[in-house]
């Protein structure tokens, strides 16, 4: 798989970091990123990140065994990270290290 084939949007970055160690559900998803001080990503973000993340093959999902919840009604579907998307989120830290220790040569000599 070649970079551009790894690519990822800030928020696509965030949200493979929040399930590099543990699989969550999406509101789970959002207080990691808030509680870690990153920034704020709402349902209308988040979900869409995840199923194009889903379709990439970067995460994949399952549903919950617990009973619904009481007040929502509704299981929780949990998120994890694949070996491709730990690759893609690798991929794109090297990408930051390498761009904050270029050091540009010198023109004219």
């Amino acid at each position: 798989m070649g970079d551009q084939e790894l690519s990822l949007t800030p928020n696509q970055e965030i949200i493979l970091a929040a399930l590099r160690l543990r699989r969550r559900y999406g509101l789970e998803i959002m207080e990691a990123i808030e509680n870690s001080g990153g920034k704020q990503i709402g349902f209308n973000s988040l979900y869409p990140n995840l199923k194009k993340l889903e379709k990439k093959g970067f995460v994949k999902s399952e549903w919950g065994d617990e009973l619904p919840e009481e007040h929502t009604g509704a299981r929780r579907k949990y998120y994890r990270i694949t070996g491709i998307g730990v690759q893609a989120l690798d991929t794109k830290r090297q990408q930051l290290e390498a761009m904050a220790q270029w050091i540009p040569e010198p023109k004219g000599v």
